[in-house]
């Protein structure tokens, strides 16, 4: 099972000098993602117990369009292993212009990680 959302990351996601955006967005996003992917399991929302990996490959910046994919690779009893990545889809381009964009033809991968989330028995509704 997987999920995907994509999202411009705006002026008010840029947290460093340059527009650069903080790394910790991207597992932001990762969390949203899991998010989905339980509730389409279990029906239940769950919870994010760790990361056991992450990895910042690229920088991200204001106005860049971010993927962010996550798929569940493992269920146990109530534990739900899931593998996540964010790619970098869309650049602004401000030396043509202040509005001019470009699709990647290749997309940048910016961050990949690894997680455990947990839906206790009692609120597992079994949508799988």
């Amino acid at each position: 099972m997987k999920s995907l959302i994509r999202i411009r990351m705006g002026a008010e996601d840029a947290h460093y000098g340059g527009n650069l955006v903080d790394g910790a967005h991207m597992l932001h996003l990762f969390g949203d993602v899991a998010t989905e992917l339980l509730i389409r399991y279990d029906g239940d929302e769950g919870l994010f117990c760790a990361y056991d990996n992450v990895e910042f490959l690229a920088p991200v910046f204001a106005g860049d369009y971010i993927e962010a994919e996550g798929e569940i690779v493992h269920v146990g009893n109530t534990s739900r292993k899931m593998v996540f990545e964010a790619r970098k889809v869309i650049v602004p381009r401000p030396d043509i212009n202040e509005s001019a964009c470009d699709v990647l033809e290749e997309p940048i991968v910016v961050c990949r990680a690894s997680g455990t989330c947990v839906v206790p028995k009692d609120k597992q509704r079994g949508n799988h």
